[in-house]
């Protein structure tokens, strides 16, 4: 196997596919948390709002990907571990579109 075969075997792995979304997914969730530290370090009525706001958050998102999870089945494939990525990412940029505004 050539140099060039096997690193298109390593981009065709499904799980290669899930570790650079999750990769994305680390990114994105750093510049939100940036974003809502700077929010809070104000304080005010807004900072408490985002505070709740981001505990409430956590608790859906669990939930939703508990749900997404258990879809699968009893066997953890790629495709669904990357469904979950893909709502948490979805999460992530509504955060950052609305907290840069």
């Amino acid at each position: 196997m050539c140099k060039l075969e096997a690193w298109y075997a390593v981009i065709d792995n499904p799980w290669f596919r899930v570790y650079l979304q999750s990769c994305a997914l680390a990114v994105e969730a750093s510049m939100v948390i940036a974003l809502r530290l700077q929010k809070i370090a104000l304080g005010g009525y807004a900072a408490e709002r985002e505070v709740y706001r981001m505990v409430n958050e956590k608790a859906v998102a669990v939930q939703a990907t508990q749900g997404i999870m258990l879809q699968g089945g009893p066997q953890v494939t790629a495709a669904t571990v990357s469904k979950a990525v893909k709502h948490y990412r979805g999460k992530v940029a509504a955060n950052k579109r609305r907290l840069t505004k």
